[in-house]
């Protein structure tokens, strides 16, 4: 990055250092923070739309919708993560393709099932192999999004179902009594109260999402597990840089990382957890009002 980096063998001490973590690798290692940050930042609003839908369908008054919304939750939440992020990413990514396949090849006279081998025409594959580089990354990273969202979003889906059931009957009743249809009381009513009784689920659900970002590594993102792996293996006089095995400081590094993105975490959520809870009937804010007496 800096001129008097164009030859690491003329270098030592904090000038080989300073040359050696400003390479385009480091620049990419240090971007894939990024990269975590921005899952977090779109799966959790997703992963909240997609619990909210499993709840309002678990307890929906039309069985079919009923049955969906319980057997989301009840099977996502029951198979282990990582089963389901390596399986699931496979069988999303050829579902789409055999779509497009059966759309764009109408005439295609092969089985797409070869062995162990899924064949489809060059126009369904997704992306197709002529499209530039960040947009194979930007559809590896889009199945991760997705991937996440459903399975974060049966366990939220559990949490709000729950939540929903927390707020008394006799307000949903009230509101009705004066005049309310069960739509409206729903949407005025018991929405607005439920997240009082779900937060504190959904502050574990963000700490679990906060802990599960390292399987993007599994799922073929180049995050930060991936280039702290590709960093810190040992290198030989055959690369630029040679160095001995140094992937404790680099996992060390992620672990400080982490440490301090859940240490926020916990200010935000606890600050949030405060504001809601002012005044209400609850036992946050039962709290609240014990140590404002004193």
């Amino acid at each position: 990055m800096f001129f008097n980096c164009s030859d690491p063998q003329m270098l030592a001490g904090l000038e080989w250092l300073a040359c050696y973590l400003t390479t385009g690798k480091h620049l990419a290692f240090y971007g894939s923070f990024g990269t975590v940050l921005l899952l977090l930042a779109i799966t959790a609003p997703i992963s909240l739309i997609f619990g909210f839908g499993g709840a309002v369908a678990a307890r929906s008054h039309f069985p079919p919708l009923r049955w969906f919304g319980k057997t989301y939750t009840s099977v996502v939440r029951g198979i282990p993560d990582i089963v389901f992020f390596l399986f699931f990413v496979i069988a999303l990514d050829q579902a789409f393709e055999w779509l497009r396949h059966k759309v764009k090849c109408p005439d295609w006279d092969q089985p797409i099932r070869q062995g162990n081998d899924f064949v489809v025409c060059a126009q369904a594959k997704l992306p197709l192999s002529s499209a530039p580089q960040w947009l194979h990354e930007g559809y590896g990273f889009s199945l991760a999004v997705l991937t996440f969202a459903i399975v974060y979003g049966a366990f939220a889906a559990n949490v709000l179902y729950g939540a929903m059931h927390a707020v008394p009957r006799p307000q949903i009743e009230t509101a009705e009594a004066y005049g309310m249809t069960r739509r409206q009381a729903f949407w005025r009513v018991l929405v607005p109260q439920m997240w009082l009784f779900a937060l504190p689920g959904l502050s574990n659900l963000w700490m679990l999402l906060i802990k599960a970002t390292p399987l993007l590594f599994l799922l073929g993102v180049e995050d930060i597990v991936y280039w702290a792996r590709e960093l810190g293996g040992m290198k030989t006089r055959a690369f630029t840089f040679p160095h001995a095995d140094w992937r404790l400081w680099y996992f060390l590094g992620l672990l400080v990382f982490y440490l301090a993105l859940t240490k926020i975490s916990e200010i935000v959520l606890a600050r949030l957890t405060t504001r809601l809870t002012h005044g209400q009937a609850t036992l946050g804010g039962a709290a609240m009002q014990k140590a404002a007496a004193r």
